[in-house]
């Protein structure tokens, strides 16, 4: 009973592990460009059915998640109307030269 317990207790260490590391990422705007794809979860072969007294931990990891996806929708929305507000300044753009940048190896 120890060793079910613990493999489901290690199982939801990893996947609270990736929300907290999805969070840190929301508070320091660094979710994007940092991000790697992520895997779905499942929880390991053989470990059994959850814990009864797990159930709480994963209700909280649940909703942690849920605010953690709809935290980057948020960010993705705005990013998508930045592009297209930046999109129409560059249509009404009078022709007038615009700053251009080098990369010069020295």
């Amino acid at each position: 009973m120890t060793d079910w317990r613990s493999a489901w207790v290690a199982a939801l260490d990893h996947l609270e592990a990736d929300v907290t590391e999805v969070e840190e990422r929301l508070r320091t705007d660094q979710f994007l460009r940092d991000t790697p794809t992520a895997d779905a979860w499942a929880p390991p072969d053989g470990i059994g059915p959850l814990p009864l007294d797990l159930r709480p931990r994963v209700d909280r990891i649940l909703a942690r998640q849920i605010a953690a996806a709809e935290g980057l929708a948020r960010l993705m929305a705005t990013n998508r109307q930045q592009a297209a507000l930046t999109n129409k300044i560059e249509l009404f753009d009078s022709g007038s030269a615009r700053p251009a940048y080098l990369d010069q190896a020295m």
